[in-house]
C-alpha cells in the first residue's frame, strides 16, 4: 500500500453460501446495510484536513460514521468523525513506527500493518489499547491487510510471503504462507500491495504494484494465478483495493485514479467498467467505503514530507 516517495507504492459484500462467514470479516465493506448507507448524508464533508506532517497511508471504516487513519511518519492512529471531519489521535506514535494498511473488525478490533517497522498490531478501538503485537522474523514491509475467515491476512511488499494472525482474542500465533505459482516478485522495492477477497469467498486478490497485475491467491497454499484483465492493459501503481459484490475498485496512487472492474465469482477475470478521478486527488493510497461513498487519504508521495506538509482525506461517490 505504501512506500517511500521514490518508489511506486501499493490497498465486501460476499455472495453465495459463504456470505455469512466472510462479508463482515472482509472489512472492505462493513457498512453495506441500508441503515449504514442512509447515514452517509450529502451534508457530510467530502474533504477534511489531517494534521500537518501526519503522512496518512491507510484508512478503515466500520459500521459507524468513523474513519481510522494510520501515519507513515510514526505509526500513530487517528479517528475522524465523518459527519464533521473532526478527529483526534487514539494511538500515539513512536520513533521508527509506521502504520499502513488498516482493517476494522465488527468487534471493534483494528488490525494495523506496520510498513517499514515490519510489525503487526491489533488495537481495541473501544479502549484505545493494543491487544496484540506481532513481529514477523522475515518482515521487510508489512503493507496491507484484509479480514478473511477467522484470521487477518497481511501482504509483505519486500518478500513473496503473506502473514496471517488470528482475529479476536485468540492467541494461536503468527503464520507465514509463501507466495508461489505465477507470482512475480521484483528483485528490489515494492511488489505485493493491496489485498482483498474474491466474490465467492474462496481466495484472496493481491495487486502487484510495479508490474500492474492482479493475482488470485489460494490462502491455504499461497499459489497465485494471474487475473486476466479485459479492457485495461494493467493496473500499474495499484495500491488499495476495495471490493463491493463483484465490483473491484483499484486505487492507482501516482496516477490519481481509481479503476473499477467487474469480477467473475472466482476472480479469474477482471473487466474494466470505468475509471474515477478527481482534482482533489494527490497520490491517494487506500480507500474505505461507507454507504454510497469511497473515502481516500492523500499520501502526497510526490511532495517532500516535512513537519509542516499538509494532508487531507477526500470522499467520492461510489457510483
Amino acid at each position: 500500500m505504501s512506500q517511500t516517495p521514490s518508489l511506486p507504492s501499493r490497498r465486501s459484500v460476499l455472495g453465495g453460501a459463504v456470505a455469512a462467514t466472510f462479508a463482515l470479516g472482509a472489512g472492505t465493506a462493513t457498512a453495506t446495510t441500508a441503515a449504514a448507507a442512509e447515514r452517509t448524508r450529502p451534508s457530510w464533508p467530502t474533504d477534511f484536513p489531517l494534521p500537518n506532517g501526519f503522512r496518512p497511508e491507510g484508512i478503515a471504516i466500520g459500521s459507524g460514521p468513523y474513519a481510522y487513519m494510520g501515519s507513515l511518519a510514526d505509526g500513530s492512529i487517528r479517528r475522524a468523525d465523518l459527519r464533521t471531519g473532526e478527529g483526534r489521535t487514539v494511538l500515539a506514535g513512536a520513533t521508527g513506527g509506521a502504520a499502513t494498511g488498516l482493517k476494522l473488525d465488527r468487534d471493534g478490533l483494528l488490525y494495523i500493518s506496520g510498513g517499514v517497522s515490519g510489525s503487526i498490531r491489533v488495537l481495541d478501538t473501544r479502549t484505545n489499547r493494543l491487544t496484540a503485537t506481532y513481529q514477523p522474523t522475515t518482515a521487510g514491509f508489512v503493507n496491507d491487510v484484509i479480514l478473511y475467515g477467522d484470521r487477518a491476512w497481511f501482504t509483505n511488499s519486500h518478500a513473496p510471503v503473506l502473514y496471517t494472525v488470528p482475529r479476536g482474542k485468540r492467541k494461536d500465533g503468527l503464520r507465514s504462507v509463501p507466495l508461489g505459482g505465477e507470482w512475480e516478485q521484483a528483485p528490489t522495492g515494492i511488489s505485493a500491495n493491496g489485498i482483498e477477497t474474491t466474490p465467492d469467498g474462496r481466495a484472496l486478490i493481491i495487486v502487484n504494484s510495479p508490474i500492474g497485475k492482479l493475482f488470485r491467491v489460494d490462502p491455504k497454499t499461497g499459489h497465485a494465478t494471474n487475473i486476466t484483465l479485459k479492457g485495461a492493459a494493467d493496473v500499474i501503481n495499484g495500491d488499495g483495493l476495495v471490493r463491493v459484490g463483484n465490483t473491484l475498485y483499484v486505487v492507482q496512487n501516482r496516477l490519481n485514479l481509481i479503476t473499477v472492474f467487474d469480477l467473475d465469482a472466482g476472480a479469474r477475470t477482471a473487466t474494466l467498467r470505468r475509471s474515477i478521478t478527481d482534482p482533489r486527488f494527490d497520490v491517494p493510497t487506500t480507500a474505505a467505503r461507507l454507504g454510497n461513498r469511497l473515502y481516500l487519504v492523500n499520501a502526497r508521495f510526490t511532495t517532500p514530507p516535512t513537519p509542516d506538509t499538509t494532508y487531507n482525506a477526500v470522499a467520492v461517490p461510489l457510483r
